[in-house]
């Protein structure tokens, strides 16, 4: 198997100037927890900058009990939560109001990540995010954010040509929902792993007309065998094979991926384009959360040493 630390081949180390945009780059980023990977860790308040919104994913099966535990844990340790809402495992709009007004009685949430979900078929009536939206419920609770998902590497169930303009009306339809319902709306990534599709596709959304800031999905550092895991289940084949063509050092394939270089490309290319889309990342720790922290601290360190340099 390709190895994904050849990504990096031939880079120069990044110099103190693309450290600092890469630590600009992370201010305000968030990172994605589930119930049972929460559970590991003791207190979120020694690895997490204060603030950090935690995203807590939604997986066909957990208890919503498990869930709102784990937001009433976070929210208690002074987090803003935003809990995934997947449209097709949600049975029918009094499963969905009971789950807001657990969320908001227990963790003051008033925020969330609409989606459809990671299953083929509806379990009953809602397809799609939109479906939720419809609904009304989510404004008439006073949820005053609401992200959405992206593909900027595309979707197939979405758009079976890969043309993605299913999936730029959707989009555009969603911002116009937020803005009618006074709801604050950003689109969180799928995450990724080449800059240069990412640039595209954020182009593409202000030529479709969509403004939402983009925050873009990264995988936090973890081993080959856990991001290619993860990566196949969550459908980022076009990602995998370009790290796999770019691969050649099989000696390294239980060190660890670490995504400087996917940040520092991203970075530079906002530092030159103020109006670039992507405004935040959004971390999926799939080597651990605390692998995660330390990544995201040592970067924010990084950017302080130079400050004071």
């Amino acid at each position: 198997m390709a190895n994904i630390l050849s990504f990096f081949s031939g880079r120069k180390p990044a110099q103190p100037a693309a450290t600092g945009g890469v630590a600009a780059l992370l201010e305000d980023f968030s990172i994605e927890v589930m119930p049972r990977t929460a559970e590991k860790i003791e207190d979120f308040r020694p690895l997490l900058p204060e603030g950090s919104r935690v995203y807590i994913a939604h997986i066909d099966g957990t208890p919503i009990e498990e869930m709102v535990r784990t937001a009433k844990r976070l929210a208690a340790e002074g987090f803003p939560v935003m809990p995934h809402f997947p449209a097709r495992i949600i049975r029918d709009r009094a499963t969905l109001a009971d789950w807001i007004a657990r969320y908001q009685g227990e963790a003051g949430v008033d925020q969330a990540l609409l989606l459809a979900g990671g299953v083929s078929s509806p379990a009953g009536e809602f397809s799609d995010s939109m479906a939720l939206m419809r609904t009304g419920l989510f404004e008439k609770a006073g949820f005053r954010r609401i992200h959405v998902a992206g593909h900027p590497e595309g979707n197939r169930d979405i758009d079976p040509a890969g043309d993605a303009a299913n999936a730029m009306a959707a989009l555009r339809w969603k911002q116009d929902w937020a803005r009618q319902a006074g709801i604050e709306m950003a689109i969180a990534t799928q995450f990724c792993f080449e800059a240069e599709p990412v640039i595209e596709w954020a182009g593409r959304l202000r030529e479709e007309g969509i403004a939402l800031p983009v925050h873009i999905g990264v995988a936090g550092p973890a081993k080959l065998q856990t991001l290619v895991k993860f990566a196949m289940t969550c459908g980022v084949g076009p990602s995998v094979r370009v790290l796999q063509r770019r691969a050649a050092d099989v000696t390294k394939l239980m060190l660890p991926f670490t995504p400087e270089a996917f940040l520092a490309d991203l970075a530079a290319h906002r530092a030159a384009n103020p109006d670039f889309a992507v405004r935040r990342v959004h971390f999926f720790p799939l080597g651990g959360i605390r692998a995660t922290a330390d990544f995201t601290g040592a970067m924010r360190g990084a950017r302080k040493m130079a400050a004071t340099a």
